[in-house]
């Protein structure tokens, strides 16, 4: 069972609470971030890109939660309403970043748990840069299908490449908001200090999410993929993680049961992203 998340998304946002934040991240100083053997040295010269104000939102869950449903949702109610937005998805999103997608799903291949954090983190690199920062710079808004979250949830918690010694299952999931953690500090440094303006989690029970894969697989007649053939205590683990990093960035995360029906979800999307500003240059 999932317990304890925090309910953010119950009706209106509590109060003092920003819905959109702005943020830009500057490196100071000479820092580096261990990966296994490997470091990567960032000189004092090296800043990361400050950000305008920006429309950035992002869709975390375990496979099977309707992700993928609420994004096209909200894309489709976004044209309705004049907007224009960027609607990508990891890995994947670019030309590279889809071939990057191919191999990490591929069954068939057994791919090593740093590996397939560092592919995933440059399938994400390769569409910050393409995608969401010209989007973002064109005043679009941008809805991304997993982003950063999803690496720490996956590959930090359900992989266990999270250091030792954090605090938390998600304490590999420090990013600009204030944590401290290698991976942390690692994302930063894929993404160019980008963080989301406001994350939907779609909370669900990973015995449940596993009942809906199945009854999809069998209508569809397509077998799981490599991420979603991962055990029972790995989804577990990945819930969890989600879990933590939503009760230790609420500012951030939006709570919602992903149990509801699809349009009671998209409703209470919608609620907290009808105030999107429209760009001055057209963003429509």
């Amino acid at each position: 069972m999932i317990r304890g998340a925090p309910r953010h998304c119950k009706g209106r946002a509590p109060a003092g609470t920003t819905l959109f934040t702005f943020s830009c991240a500057a490196a100071s100083g000479a820092w580096r971030v261990a990966l296994g053997v490997c470091f990567f040295e960032l000189p004092s010269s090296t800043h990361l890109r400050p950000l305008r104000p920006q429309v950035f939102v992002t869709f975390e869950g375990i496979d099977g939660s309707g992700k993928t449903t609420q994004v096209r949702r909200l894309a489709e109610r976004l044209r309705a309403e004049g907007r224009d937005p960027l609607v990508a998805r990891e890995p994947g999103g670019a030309a590279l970043s889809e071939r990057v997608r191919a191999l990490l799903l591929d069954e068939t291949l057994e791919v090593a748990p740093m590996a397939e954090l560092l592919l995933f983190s440059a399938a994400r690199a390769q569409l910050v840069e393409e995608k969401i920062r010209p989007a973002l710079a064109a005043g679009r808004p941008v809805l991304c299908d997993r982003f950063y979250d999803s690496t720490t949830a996956y590959q930090g918690a359900g992989r266990a490449l999270a250091a030792e010694g954090d605090a938390s299952p998600a304490a590999g999931g420090g990013d600009d908001e204030g944590g401290e953690s290698w991976l942390g500090r690692f994302h930063r440094r894929v993404t160019g200090g980008l963080v989301p303006a406001r994350t939907f989690l779609l909370r669900l029970d990973p015995e449940e999410a596993l009942r809906r894969r199945e009854d999809a697989q069998q209508q569809s007649s397509t077998a799981p993929d490599r991420m979603e053939a991962g055990p029972a205590r790995f989804h577990q683990r990945v819930a969890d993680a989600y879990d933590a990093l939503a009760a230790r960035h609420p500012e951030r995360f939006c709570v919602l049961d992903a149990t509801e029906p699809p349009e009671a979800l998209h409703a209470a999307i919608w609620e907290k992203v009808a105030s999107l500003p429209r760009a001055a240059d057209g963003g429509r």
